[in-house]
């Protein structure tokens, strides 16, 4: 039963991320480019059409290489930490984007950061005990 949890969790998150990837890249653009701190040193365009191509080859990959789902699981948990900073420096900047328009739903938002680290690993097989079946 683990082994078709964790696939359905690999799938799941697959497709998100394609979707919130497609959204960088057309209709929610301007929320993603309010999202890039100040102090980040790449343009908030590039940035957010960046991120969005990384996120379709990530959640694809994990959708159609289940033979590298480890592997793809791990790097997706890499890119939830390395994109934290800016959910912090949205909610410590006071940026209002995708409904987060006060600083109690920027607060309760970063507590699901980590909820999306240990999905893409659970997805990813990072989190089996031995006798496991997937």
């Amino acid at each position: 039963m683990t082994s078709i949890a964790r696939t359905a969790a690999r799938l799941l998150l697959g497709v998100a991320m394609v979707g919130a990837g497609v959204a960088h890249l057309s209709t929610q653009r301007e929320e993603f480019r309010a999202q890039v701190p100040d102090w980040f040193p790449v343009d908030e365009d590039l940035t957010v059409l960046g991120s969005g191509v990384v996120e379709i080859g990530l959640g694809l990959a994990f959708v159609a290489l289940p033979n590298k789902k480890r592997l793809i699981g791990g790097l997706l948990a890499a890119f939830f930490v390395a994109v934290f900073p800016g959910n912090i420096a949205q909610y410590v900047e006071g940026v209002d984007a995708f409904g987060l328009d006060t600083d109690s739903k920027r607060l309760i938002r970063l507590f699901f950061q980590p909820v999306l680290i240990l999905w893409a690993l659970f997805g990813g097989g990072w989190m089996r005990r031995p006798k496991d079946d997937g």
